[in-house]
């Protein structure tokens, strides 16, 4: 990245790259930040949670301007293709150039939000950004829960207006959000001998785009859970199928690219499976093809497993997986082109304790549908016998279209760049909403660079498109 401009802010992502941050385990970044304010002597506070507020006195000229906030997230979603090894704890993420764009080698970029933080740290550290009073809030924990900005403590701020740097679309600006809410089921099983005289096999789906549970949702992607789940069910119509393993997915905000199944059927119905799967192909690729290229479903033999599920256990998780709904839910009547409520159903895991855990999420812009299909999902569950639990939630940021940061950062794109910059609402889990719950006076937008499948190994960044949001940032703040 030496040779991209501005150089100062290409140095702070690449080192930002070099930091393992996963969810939950943000000690090194914090590490980083820390010893970067006492570098640059600027004021910074830790609170209990770990989140960090780097603080910078105002431009000579701008000490009587309201102190603004920029927001980023120091934590990023850990996904990797299943042939790649690597090490999200303790190896720095392997990164290129193409063309426009900065991509990872099989693993996520971490663009999300790690550009964001290379954003603020260029501006606390140059010389040249003209500004307001500045706070800098760098939450933890963002990707799995949004627990930094829950447990953000009530003394860390004192501006009047917020940017979020965790938006992902050139020339936009958002000043909404989605509410969301997990939903989890535990489903215990009884784990039998195998039948003798059955075949084994592994089913895969593998190859799927993936991509963010909000951003992405109404994009047509496909789910791999469901898209095995659905081959497993109606080979179940047709023969007595045996379920040893089921997995796919990984995380809660993630639509799941990969997910396999270890099954056995009597052996006088192998020829049937592989047919039966050839089939389910064509129809699979009639209906996915053209989104989902690069989709691939195999089938290989394996030896008879020592265990298998109990088969009324088996049946339910076929049928639960079958009706359990995933996608969007209704589209918003308020903003067009918004969807209103979705629900994802994210990952399936067998557990060691002989049950399995399913994994699922669901966002809305409507506080009581948000709860709606998550009760949907619950009463799916429940019917198979599992016992169903609810995160806490997050609440949604409703729109204010007379936001003064709003305009200022309309007339400066226009300035700009000669256009309208957008001004829409995002399907996804930004920490606005919880701001705003625990500072209601915030006057807040959101903004970013053009990101393309975050949330998967597919995830890249814009060159140009990034350089443009720095002008505008900086812009926003000279204003």
């Amino acid at each position: 990245m030496k040779t991209l401009e501005p150089q100062i802010l290409w140095n702070f992502f690449h080192e930002i790259t070099q930091i393992p941050r996963p969810s939950k385990k943000e000690e090194k970044v914090i590490t980083y930040l820390q010893a970067f304010a006492q570098s640059h002597q600027l004021a910074c506070k830790t609170d209990a949670a770990g989140n960090i507020v780097i603080s910078k006195p105002a431009s000579p000229g701008y000490e009587k301007r309201k102190t603004t906030i920029l927001q980023a997230h120091m934590d990023m979603v850990c996904e990797k293709n299943s042939d790649v090894k690597f090490d999200f704890d303790n190896e720095a993420i392997q990164y290129y150039i193409d063309g426009d764009w900065i991509k990872a080698k099989g693993t996520t970029l971490g663009g999300d939000n790690g550009i964001g933080m290379a954003m603020m740290l260029a501006v606390l550290a140059s010389e040249d950004v003209k500004h307001p009073q500045l706070e800098c809030l760098f939450t933890v924990d963002e990707e799995t829960g949004l627990t930094g900005a829950f447990a953000l403590g009530n003394d860390m701020l004192t501006g009047q207006t917020l940017i979020n740097l965790d938006s992902e679309d050139d020339g936009v600006i958002f000043i909404g959000c989605a509410g969301g809410i997990d939903t989890t089921a535990s489903l215990p099983y009884k784990a039998e001998k195998p039948t003798e005289g059955y075949f084994a096999f592994t089913v895969q789906v593998k190859g799927l785009k993936g991509g963010h549970s909000g951003d992405d949702i109404n994009k047509g992607l496909g789910n791999a859970n469901k898209i095995l789940n659905r081959y497993i069910w109606n080979l179940n119509r047709k023969m007595d199928v045996r379920i040893h393993a089921f997995n796919g997915g990984n995380l809660r905000n993630a639509i799941p690219r990969e997910a396999a199944a270890t099954l056995s059927v009597p052996y006088s119905e192998k020829e049937t499976v592989r047919v039966e799967l050839n089939h389910y192909i064509a129809v699979i690729e009639a209906e996915l093809g053209d989104v989902e290229n690069m989709m691939q479903i195999s089938l290989e033999s394996e030896t008879l497993p020592e265990t298998v599920m109990d088969k009324a256990t088996s049946d339910k998780l076929l049928n639960a997986l079958y009706a359990c709904p995933h996608g969007v839910k209704a589209m918003s009547r308020d903003m067009l082109g918004l969807v209103e409520t979705s629900t994802n159903l994210a990952s399936v895991k067998m557990q060691a304790d002989n049950s399995l855990l399913i994994t699922t999420s669901q966002r809305s812009s409507v506080e009581s549908a948000k709860y709606d299909i998550a009760h949907q999902v619950e009463s799916v569950l429940s019917l198979a016998g599992a016992r169903v639990t609810h995160g806490d939630g997050y609440p949604g940021w409703k729109p204010n279209l007379n936001s003064e940061i709003l305009g200022i950062a309309q007339r400066k794109y226009k300035m700009l760049f000669g256009d309208e910059a957008q001004v829409r609402a995002i399907h996804a889990g930004l920490e606005c909403g919880l701001f705003l719950e625990k500072f209601p006076h915030l006057d807040m937008i959101s903004i970013g660079p053009q990101m393309y499948g975050v949330h998967s190994p597919d995830e890249r960044l814009s060159i140009s498109s990034t350089q443009k949001c720095w002008e505008w940032l900086v812009g926003i703040l000279g204003a």
